[in-house]
């Protein structure tokens, strides 16, 4: 990238994007500053609400994020449900595709889930339910990256109006998918009420300027599962009904997007246990990897934690323990280029880690989710191994470009929190 282009990243990064989002807004301001009729002023100008269909239907991948996608929607049971009817939104054929039905645990609503498939990459769709006379749209990824692919991560959302204020700031974004990385409504596994209006809310507000929806990416949290951790399926039951297109054996997995990104997902043990077969399974996606040029991770409980203790007390282990021992090594050995986690809720950025030790050939851990939850995190002089902390509700956007990548904690105001950067892969590690 040239000095000129890195220029103008940053100034539409940090100046043209940040300031739109807000249109001019200076406040930073804590809770009590953000209400209901500041979420109105923030819904884009241009965007038709409510979107057509139902209040809860959202969209996701169960497979390659380049030529499908998976719309679903919670409802009453019905005798026959609604066709999807698609197109591309340049030259519309209409098609039309059924939806299946599954139990929504726990009520006697039912999950409506729709794949299509076959579908161009890179690639601006509508649909419809029913008569196609009102326009929804989506995009699908490229299959190469020839131009920037922009998405956004984060975790730890909840339901409340930080929650809701993050989803219009992740949207007014335009990024290809959104990342939330555990966490998502926190019904603890047993309030199918709390994890509907988690989904209410993104469909309402993740929408993009141009009137795109936007996929969700998602893995588990200990919020996910009734008891946190160690549990099984059946534990999860709002969740995995609405993810198990994806999570159909076991609960965690990788995308394979393009010939550019791998976006490997982890269970932090609230299902599957860290060590044993899912390290082993980790370690055989990485290794199989090493030519993508790019390799993101994404896990809920922290390797490296901006608030939670990673000492053992009381005879516990301490916080990310079992991933510094199983995980920690695989992703510096097989040049994972940055590992986005959560949980903590702050923003965190840690220097290049080896070892836990800080190392130019190091491994970047992001995050710590605060999209709806907050903590104050601990600072870099009580924890070295942080570079940068903030006690602000955020979502990362992420922009790769050719070999490089750009990360920008945006903070719930708007406002830059950090700006990381890196770029072509580290030596690689022997091991």
């Amino acid at each position: 990238m040239s000095a000129f282009d890195r220029r103008d990243f940053l100034r539409l990064t940090l100046g043209g994007l940040t300031t739109a989002i807000y249109a001019g807004s200076t406040e930073v301001g804590g809770p009590e500053c953000f209400g209901q009729e500041r979420v109105d002023a923030l819904r884009p100008a241009n965007v038709r609400r409510p979107i057509p269909g139902p209040d809860t239907l959202i969209l996701t991948w169960q497979q390659d994020p380049t030529t499908t996608m998976t719309i679903q929607w919670i409802g009453p049971e019905v005798t026959e449900p609604e066709n999807i009817w698609y197109a591309t939104l340049d030259a519309p054929i209409w098609q039309i595709e059924k939806a299946i039905t599954k139990p929504y645990p726990n009520t006697d609503l039912k999950v409506y889930r729709c794949e299509l498939t076959g579908l161009k990459p890179g690639t601006e769709y509508q649909f419809h339910l029913g008569r196609p006379d009102q326009e929804t749209r989506f995009r699908t990824m490229p299959a190469k990256a020839t131009n920037t692919i922009q998405f956004v991560s984060g975790g730890d959302c909840g339901v409340n109006l930080h929650a809701i204020g993050t989803n219009m700031l992740a949207a007014r974004q335009e990024p290809y998918f959104a990342l939330i990385a555990g966490d998502l409504a926190y019904d603890n596994g047993r309030s199918p009420e709390v994890f509907t209006q988690f989904l209410r809310n993104y469909h309402e507000h993740m929408v993009d300027p141009q009137g795109r929806m936007i996929p969700m990416l998602s893995c588990l949290g200990n919020h996910e599962v009734n008891g946190g951790y160690k549990k099984t399926r059946a534990d999860s039951p709002q969740y995995l009904s609405l993810f198990d297109g994806f999570y159909s054996e076991r609960t965690y997995g990788v995308f394979d997007i393009g010939d550019y990104l791998s976006m490997v997902l982890l269970d932090t043990d609230h299902i599957a246990p860290i060590a044993g077969e899912q390290t082993d399974w980790l370690a055989r996606t990485l290794s199989d990897r090493q030519e993508r040029p790019h390799l993101i991770v994404a896990n809920h409980v922290p390797a490296y934690p901006s608030y939670r203790p990673p000492e053992g007390l009381n005879g516990k282990t301490g916080t990310g323990d079992e991933q510094r021992v199983n995980w920690c090594p695989l992703f510096e050995r097989y040049n994972v280029d940055v590992v986005l986690e959560h949980h903590d809720h702050t923003f965190k950025r840690t220097h290049p880690l080896v070892n836990g030790l800080k190392d130019k050939h190091g491994v970047v851990y992001l995050g710590d989710g605060s999209w709806g939850k907050l903590r104050i995190p601990k600072q870099p002089e009580s924890r070295p191994y942080l570079a940068a902390v903030s006690p602000a509700y955020h979502v990362t956007v992420h922009r790769l470009e050719g070999d490089q990548r750009f990360h920008v904690a945006l903070e719930e105001t708007g406002r830059v929190a950090d700006v990381c950067a890196t770029f072509s892969k580290r030596p690689a590690r022997r091991g």
